[in-house]
């Protein structure tokens, strides 16, 4: 330890920092710095947070705000702090995390270690299964509005470190900068971009949600990621008390639930009867609702279950609109395959877990802009929709391995 520096914080947990930080890729912040500026005096910078972390002279600079449309209308403000910033909040992150995260619930997993998305749709569609109803939840801006009070409160039930305390403390207070640069106070909340926010909104949710599940209504299983949630019920009647109770619980924690968006839900099939208004859900960017399924012997039947949502499919197909392929006919299709194919791959691998033919339409539409690319981009296939169609298609054929949705079939249709 160093004698002069009153936080032992070791140089190598910042270096370990920084490389977390490259691996995570990320925009650059207020100070328009990315990654690569900041290697070029990677010695110096490191040691410059080193030296300010340990000395308790670190005070982050402002967070850069930018807005991202959602895909259920409006926009959601992003925090991006800087590298600097980021470097410092992973310092952090590494010691805290490691405190708070034995004691959360096996139900929460959004942005936690060996969790995922995919795991609370399985474990949710499991339980679809086996209760009648279900509560849709949605709070209302959660990473907006968390109170400070509360959430240093639990912060300090799980560290002693003073110095951990003391940058989340400045980091919770550090102002948005607007896209004209205006400087905006921060009095609630904790960035949805930060290093350090989505740890620090688990446990705020731990105790405001999760403990309080498992206390007030353990025989009502749940599952959470991050500001979204669903919550099984047996009964309507169960259903109904539930929430209830649940919009005392938020107002108690200073949070609101988004009634437009907070629903009870009929988990309707072939076995229950009865008709009610609300058969469907979201959740993850899938919808849940009675399907037409069959069975190991081929009989058809209703079944409740989850594919990619409708919200879910405009968005990709908004993203290769937005490729504009069609007007990159001075790269060849090698090229196309390694800009977009990643992209491909990893809707495949998210929306295709469930109920996969729902997504057919949308690498169909994939099909579609490659053959718009490939009438640009040849001369002979330009006046023949026909002849590019058959084109591509020989071309899937030959090298499925061009592109994900390819390889599983989904080819282009020959003329």
């Amino acid at each position: 330890m160093d004698k002069t520096k009153p936080y032992d914080i070791p140089k190598q947990t910042v270096w370990d920092a920084f490389q977390r930080v490259k691996a995570n890729k990320g925009a650059a912040g207020v100070d328009e710095e990315t990654i690569g500026e900041f290697e070029k005096d990677l010695k110096g910078n490191l040691y410059k947070i080193w030296n300010r972390m340990s000395s308790g002279s670190y005070f982050p600079p402002a967070v850069k705000a930018v807005e991202i449309p959602k895909k259920s209308g409006g926009v959601r403000i992003l925090g991006i702090p800087t590298v600097s910033d980021r470097v410092a909040q992973m310092v952090v992150k590494m010691y805290f995390e490691p405190k708070v995260e034995p004691i959360f619930a096996a139900d929460s997993y959004g942005y936690r270690p060996g969790k995922s998305a995919i795991d609370a749709l399985r474990i949710t569609r499991g339980r679809c299964w086996r209760y009648d109803w279900v509560i849709e939840l949605d709070i209302r801006k959660l990473f907006d509005r968390i109170d400070h009070e509360l959430l240093m409160k639990a912060v300090r039930k799980h560290t002693d470190s003073a110095w951990e305390i003391l940058y989340i403390e400045r980091w919770l207070k550090a102002p948005f900068q607007m896209q004209d640069g205006s400087l905006v106070e921060r009095t609630m909340g904790t960035p949805q971009g930060g290093v350090v926010s989505p740890v620090l909104a688990n446990l705020f949710m731990h105790y405001a949600f999760d403990e309080w599940m498992r206390r007030e209504h353990p025989n009502n299983p749940w599952a959470r990621y991050a500001d979204d949630a669903v919550i099984h019920c047996r009964t309507q009647k169960e259903a109904k008390s539930l929430l209830i109770d649940l919009g005392e619980r938020f107002k108690q924690c200073k949070l609101e639930l988004n009634t437009e968006k907070t629903r009870i839900v009929y988990c309707k099939d072939d076995d229950r009867k009865g008709n009610y208004p609300v058969t469907s859900f979201d959740f993850l960017g899938y919808t849940f609702r009675p399907r037409r399924s069959k069975n190991r012997w081929g009989k058809c039947f209703i079944n409740f279950s989850p594919a990619v949502s409708n919200a879910a499919s405009k968005a990709m197909r908004q993203t290769i609109r937005g490729w504009r392929m069609q007007l990159k006919s001075d790269v060849g299709i090698d090229d196309l395959s390694r800009m977009f194919n990643p992209v491909v791959r990893g809707w495949i691998n998210y929306y295709g877990c469930f109920y996969k033919s729902q997504l057919y339409s949308v690498l169909r539409h994939m099909n579609r802009a490659l053959m718009y690319w490939a009438r640009r981009k040849y001369k002979k296939l330009a006046v023949h929709k026909r002849r590019a169609s058959s084109w591509l298609g020989r071309l899937a054929r030959n090298r499925p391995e061009l592109f994900a949705h390819w390889q599983m079939g989904i080819l282009p249709t020959v003329g």
